[in-house]
């Protein structure tokens, strides 16, 4: 993992972190942020360009956006989880001046992401183009200039996955790497930053793309369920199929996974058995042996892959096919 490169930017003004003991926007008065210090506003135009500071300075007016996102963005280091970002990114290797940044990325690209997200409902129809519109958030793009060398991964394999949270720790245990696991989509991972997931998804998907661009061998892909419109197949499949033409040694290895009544992960065998690994070349492949799988051994009593099973069900039969 390459440990972050200092920077000459002059670092932003140490203000200690204050906790906000009643949560959601309702429950803080709506007032303007802070001025931004000069030296924060330097650190901006140093890293990321003019751009950046001009939309630091639009945010203490900006009419329009969601009222806590902006408040947050005018005041990052008045966010209740500055403090725990700040000490887990210098764990992870940070340096402050890009600790810094990254802080104020996330948080603008939060703010602006309401913005974002109406306009992809109103402009577009299809699903991946309002997921597209959603992922052109700048302040995103420019988070990923500032931490894309922190996505690289220690482990020989990167590590995709659908179905779960719960997919990604058994990707890692087994020991290939998911984006939660790099140092910094760790730091991340470990964050609440806002109640509204529709303006941190946006986010992940920016960060996941550059992840993926990053693979420099095998790449594992886990699959308790199967959604064609879902970012690993809408998004992060077609980028790695982009690698793959230019670096031979990407291949896409798959593994059909099943949550046992005990909650205990396995996947799933050609012959329909559950063993510690049973990787597929393809996607067709694993596919087909997650759903029959869920088809005809799945025992309808085990409420840890009910929702796999309905999911699958109700694919079936959008296509006219009976489970």
């Amino acid at each position: 993992m390459r440990k972050a490169v200092t920077r000459s930017v002059p670092p932003v003004p140490g203000a200690a972190p204050r906790r906000r003991t009643t949560p959601g926007p309702a429950a803080v008065p709506a007032a303007p942020g802070r001025a931004p210090h000069p030296a924060e506003l330097a650190a901006l135009q140093r890293t990321v360009g003019n751009a950046a500071v001009t939309r630091r300075l639009q945010r203490q007016e900006a009419p329009g956006v969601r009222e806590q996102a902006r408040r947050d963005a005018a005041d990052p280091t008045g966010h209740g989880e500055w403090g725990t970002f700040r000490e887990d990114m210098a764990r992870a290797g940070f340096s402050g001046d890009v600790t810094e940044i990254a802080w104020q990325l996330v948080l603008g690209g939060i703010a602006d992401q309401g913005r974002l997200n109406d306009e992809a409902m109103a402009r577009f129809t299809e699903r991946q183009d309002q997921r597209d519109h959603r992922a052109s958030n700048s302040w995103y793009q420019e988070l990923v200039k500032v931490v894309g060398d922190h996505l690289e991964i220690d482990t020989p394999t990167l590590a995709l996955w659908s179905g779960g949270r719960e997919i990604s720790d058994y990707a890692l245990a087994k020991g290939h790497t998911p984006l939660e696991a790099t140092a910094f989509g760790g730091v991340v991972d470990r964050l609440s930053l806002t109640p509204d997931w529709m303006l941190k998804t946006p986010m992940w998907n920016v960060l996941s793309k550059a992840f993926v661009s990053r693979a420099r061998g095998p790449v594992h892909i886990f699959l308790r369920a199967y959604d064609p419109e879902s970012v690993l197949i809408a998004q992060e499949v077609p980028q790695l199929r982009v690698v793959m033409a230019l670096d031979p040694a990407v291949r896409l290895v798959w593994h059909p996974v099943y949550a046992a009544a005990d909650g205990r992960l396995m996947e799933i065998t050609r012959g329909l058995d559950l063993a510690p690994d049973a990787p597929c070349s393809t996607r067709d492949a694993c596919v087909r042996i997650l759903y029959d799988y869920l088809r005809l051994v799945h025992d309808p009593a085990n409420t840890r892959s009910e929702r796999a099973h309905a999911d699958m069900s109700a694919r079936l039969a959008a296509n006219g096919n009976s489970p």
